[in-house]
């Protein structure tokens, strides 16, 4: 097995968020809501801890620039071509879980 330094292995961390990015901006039939259900995290979430890492590092990232960063467009325009009203279900699902973040 090939050794992997820290170098490579932020590489390969990089190449896995722009795959999982990417993933996200074409399966938009994945509702935030959706995600937030299943994985506990959705794509808001994604953009805001890109724009919070960012901050570690002393860079400033405004909220709707880290979101078109993750939605590949403006958040408003992403939700008015693909955002659908959530369910009654959808909702239910959403009020029992914990989301804290």
């Amino acid at each position: 097995m090939t050794k992997i330094d820290k170098t490579l292995v932020s590489e390969l961390e990089a190449a896995a968020f722009r795959r999982l990015v990417e993933h996200l901006r074409t399966g938009t039939d994945a509702q935030n809501i959706d995600l937030m259900n299943l994985a506990g995290f959705c794509r808001n979430c994604l953009s805001r801890w890109y724009r919070e890492e960012a901050g570690t590092r002393g860079i400033e990232i405004a909220d709707p620039k880290a979101r078109e960063i993750v939605y590949g467009m403006p958040y408003d325009e992403w939700k008015a071509k693909h955002q659908k009203e959530a369910s009654g279900d959808q909702k239910k699902a959403y009020d029992k879980g914990q989301h804290k973040h």
